[in-house]
């Protein structure tokens, strides 16, 4: 018998015993979005703006809605379909930095005039990416557990309270790891020719200049987790 997968509005994603996979609609647009918003994210941190003459990266504004996202597919999926969703979106977002490298590389054709700038502008530093990476499958990992934690072992109630617990314990530690891993003076990377270290009172204004304005876009995001059904049981 062949699998195949099935559309419902009001179930959660399950394998039935006819061999079908029943994905619910909410659940997919999630999944879907999820992706979508770490790869916006991804490439819109390329762009550095000014907020009430701070610097910061303009991927802020996107990303802290991939952790309430998290939940909702937490929720309407399970725990098992969230951390897919984490690994499959890391693995996107290294084939995006991977394949602006190749392109960026790749000879430019004369007549096209701009070369140069698609390089210096979507050329990847691979410092940046890692730490990028890194970061958001950490703190998305600890999220899901947290959440988990959170709606079998303390309440199920207010829904909006275990989005803000889970997002307060990862949204930090993302930014911690992103923070140093992208721009401390770390001793290993000192001697490298394209070392884009920055004195650590910089990082150190990074870091909360970009936990300011991630919680802000965070608590903003936290009516998502009511456009699903609670399945997060199915998973444990």
């Amino acid at each position: 018998m062949t699998a195949s997968t099935t559309l419902d509005q009001g179930c959660p994603t399950k394998a039935r015993s006819d061999g079908q996979i029943v994905v619910s609609t909410v659940a997919l647009v999630a999944i879907g979005t999820y992706v979508g918003a770490q790869v916006i994210s991804q490439v819109t941190s390329l762009k550095i703006g000014v907020v009430f003459g701070r610097a910061v990266d303009m991927g802020t504004f996107i990303y802290p809605i991939t952790f309430t996202l998290r939940d909702v597919i937490h929720k309407a999926a399970g725990k098992r379909a969230a951390r897919i969703a984490i690994l499959t979106s890391a693995g996107v977002n290294l084939l995006l930095a991977g394949y602006l490298a190749w392109a960026a590389a790749w000879p430019t054709d004369p007549s096209f005039a701009l070369g140069e700038e698609f390089t210096a502008v979507l050329g990847p530093l691979w410092r940046i990416v890692i730490a990028s990476l890194l970061a958001m499958v950490v703190s998305e990992l600890i999220d899901t557990e947290v959440y988990h934690l959170w709606v079998t072992r303390v309440t199920v109630r207010y829904q909006w309270l275990r989005v803000l617990v889970s997002n307060a314990v990862s949204i930090p530690i993302d930014n911690l790891i992103f923070a140093i891993g992208a721009f401390a003076p770390l001793f290993f990377l000192s001697q490298h020719q394209q070392d884009i270290s920055l004195p650590w009172d910089v990082v150190w204004d990074i870091f909360w200049v970009n936990l300011v304005v991630k919680f802000l876009v965070s608590i903003l995001s936290i009516p998502f987790i009511y456009v699903a059904k609670d399945q997060h049981l199915q998973d444990a």
